[in-house]
């Protein structure tokens, strides 16, 4: 097994200005000694068999059209999220029977059921070389295993138990190492250094739960934004925002923010919010530079993701192609450089998720709807290019695997399906 060090090691010299160094402790929490899961935890870790109740069953009255390539039906109840090794074909789900799963997405296998929470599991989150893999979860706590050996993706180990939020309502991973940094329902922004698990930052400066965040694709800054309108820019070695943004200020205006989404350049950030508004701010100067108004009013923005149209376009066009989804059904692809709507793709229901692939087909878009489908789409001409059937209920998140080759999805129905993206 590779000691702790050597991962903290792992960021190359000379990267210093590009990321928080893991091995800065700002702040020392005292340990409540966690430790790994035991002979006894790990008893009775085999798969659980459905009962008719969350997935496909050969009894069902109801004929639903499947054309997924694989099933994972092992959650109990809904699924509220899923995410996908950047490398290995391997899934990370969570959900409301308190439990998270590893599995392989080529098979449907389950790899190592992730115990430990009380409550929902809101968030998996894999770090960003697949070392370690983080869950979230209602009851507060932040769990993490990480992978044992060279050999494989199939033997993981619990790591360590984080606490501090009072409700976790998602989980990033620094793009460059291994720092892990969470929203919470209590308005405070968790960063810790991993795998020690050592708190480096409590970021305080929201007054409401922190609904989404994210760090900067450059891993300098991190963004944050809350229930009651008001967006953060931070250094995430500094305690004290770079700037705010609120509800006070006319431009901005928002009265929730749902979702947010940060350009490949880290100078843009898009902003939906509950009440369809959508803004586009600029980092690096603290101010609104763009109102978007494609989506009803009421209706809650719950996606954003920028795409590439064409190789290069992100450095070639001012602001580029950003794409959101709201609860209206309808999802905008918004040209930045002018402000203007170039598309919009439909749905029946509310778009939960939306998700741009890698170049180069970073022209196609998925979207995740709670009309049971997910689609893919040529963002150039807002074109269909596959829709994906075979949930019995909303789709509640979503991840893309082999570079952009499947999309995994999380249903309330308690699936999790892979289908192929084209």
């Amino acid at each position: 097994m590779e000691p702790d060090h050597a991962q903290d090691e792992r960021i190359e010299e000379g990267e210093e200005d590009d990321f928080i160094d893991p091995n800065d402790v700002y702040i020392e929490v005292a340990d409540d000694g966690d430790h790994p899961m035991d002979e006894d935890d790990a008893e009775g870790e085999g798969m659980m068999v459905m009962d008719g109740e969350g997935g496909p069953h050969p009894d069902d009255e109801i004929v639903y059209e499947d054309n997924s390539i694989q099933h994972f039906p092992y959650h109990r109840k809904s699924v509220f999220a899923v995410s996908t090794h950047p490398v290995a074909p391997i899934a990370a789900s969570g959900g409301e029977d308190d439990l998270g799963y590893i599995w392989d997405y080529t098979t449907g296998d389950e790899i190592v059921k992730l115990t430990g929470h009380t409550d929902s599991v809101t968030s998996t989150a894999f770090s960003f070389d697949g070392e370690m893999i983080s869950t979230g979860g209602m009851d507060g706590k932040v769990r993490i295993w990480r992978r044992v050996g060279k050999e494989n993706w199939k033997l993981w180990e619990f790591l360590t138990e984080l606490q501090g939020p009072d409700e976790v309502m998602w989980l990033r991973w620094h793009p460059k190492g291994n720092v892990l940094l969470a929203g919470s329902n209590d308005s405070t922004v968790w960063l810790w250094q991993l795998p020690s698990g050592n708190t480096m930052q409590v970021l305080a400066g929201h007054t409401a739960p922190v609904q989404c965040g994210e760090f900067t694709p450059d891993g300098k800054r991190i963004v944050t934004a809350d229930a009651e309108g008001t967006l953060i820019f931070w250094d995430p070695r500094s305690p004290t925002p770079i700037f705010k943004l609120t509800a006070a200020d006319a431009r901005f205006d928002m009265e929730g923010i749902t979702s947010l989404a940060v350009n490949p350049a880290s100078t843009l950030a898009v902003v939906g919010g509950t009440t369809g508004s959508v803004r586009v701010v600029s980092l690096s100067k603290g101010e609104v530079v763009g109102a978007l108004g494609g989506h009803n009013e009421g209706e809650s923005v719950e996606a954003v993701t920028f795409v590439e149209l064409t190789p290069g376009a992100a450095a070639q066009t001012a602001g580029g192609i950003v794409v959101t989804g709201a609860t209206d059904g309808k999802a905008c692809i918004w040209d930045l450089s002018t402000n203007r709507l170039r598309a919009t793709l439909e749905h029946e229901d509310a778009v939960t998720s939306l998700l741009s692939l890698p170049a180069p087909k970073g022209h196609l878009v998925v979207s995740s709807s709670a009309d049971k489908s997910l689609r893919t789409w040529d963002a150039r001409a807002g074109t269909l290019v596959r829709e994906h059937k075979g949930h019995h209920g909303p789709i509640l998140g979503a991840a893309l695997g082999l570079e952009g080759g499947v999309v995994v999805s999380a249903g309330d129905d308690g699936v999790c399906l892979v289908f192929a993206t084209e």
